[in-house]
Parts: C-alpha cells; sequence; structure tokens
C-alpha cells in the first residue's frame, strides 16, 4: 500500500545526514524513492527545501540536492493548498500543515522532526512513527 506524505524539511536534512545506523528519517525518504511514501508538496515547500539544503552549514553536495527535489517532483503530487487560518508556533511550519490538510482527503501523513510546532493530530506523525504505519502498526 502506498501512502501519501507530505515531508518537513527538517526530516529531509536529518536523512541526508551521517549516520552510523540507518535512520528513520534516512528509511522514509528510500521509500519516497521506491514509491511507497507518495511525496506531497507545493511551491513553496520546494523553494524552502532548496533554501536550507543550500545553506552552507550542511555542505550538501549541489548534486544531491538537485536530485531529491526532481526526484520528489516526478514521484509526488504538486498542491496549491487553501488557507486554513492555522494558527501555529512556527508559523513557517504553515505551507507544510496545508499541504497535508489539502491532501488529507487520500489520508495524507505529516512527517516531522517538530511535533511541537503542529496540532496534535494522528496524521502528524514523526518518521519512526510513520514507518510504524508502513509496517502496519498501530501508533499512539
Amino acid at each position: 500500500m502506498n501512502y501519501y506524505a507530505v515531508v518537513d524539511t527538517n526530516v529531509i536534512i536529518s536523512a541526508l545526514l551521517p549516520h552510523k545506523n540507518v535512520s528513520a528519517t534516512s528509511q522514509i525518504l528510500d521509500y519516497m524513492v521506491e514509491g511507497k511514501i507518495i511525496p506531497v508538496y507545493s511551491k513553496e515547500i520546494l523553494r524552502e527545501y532548496y533554501e536550507v539544503l543550500s545553506r552552507k552549514k550542511f555542505s550538501f553536495p549541489q548534486e544531491t540536492i538537485q536530485w531529491l527535489i526532481e526526484t520528489i517532483i516526478k514521484y509526488g503530487v504538486s498542491v496549491d493548498p487553501a488557507s486554513t487560518g492555522e494558527q501555529l508556533p512556527d508559523m513557517k511550519d504553515l505551507p507544510f500543515y496545508e499541504v497535508v490538510m489539502e491532501k488529507r482527503v487520500d489520508d495524507a501523513y505529516l512527517v516531522t522532526g517538530n511535533l511541537k510546532h503542529f496540532p496534535e493530530r494522528t496524521y502528524i506523525v514523526t518518521a519512526r512513527q510513520m514507518l510504524d504505519i508502513l509496517d502496519g502498526h498501530n501508533i499512539s
């Protein structure tokens, strides 16, 4: 079964950082490439991915950034979300929330490392929780 997911920038950054073990975030990225997770995005989210991943402090190769964005566009679903009027603790996260709300009709998830930045909802999950969903386990 495939799942739609809006993937927060912090999950992508974590996935691209070197890890000793296979991390939950890197597995999320793998599942996006394999088609188990269908990325959902907007133009604003793509701009943020590019801007944040290009920061010098991360030193991600430009080829990797370009490949990732092209992969998301190729295998994902672009959404032009309606305004929700939601007030979030960090309003920079609003584009991610509005995209997931637009795609909730398809049971989309928002995968983030910052649950506290969003309303408490069953479809706003960590990378580990998303892997549990993919594995057929319930989350609490």
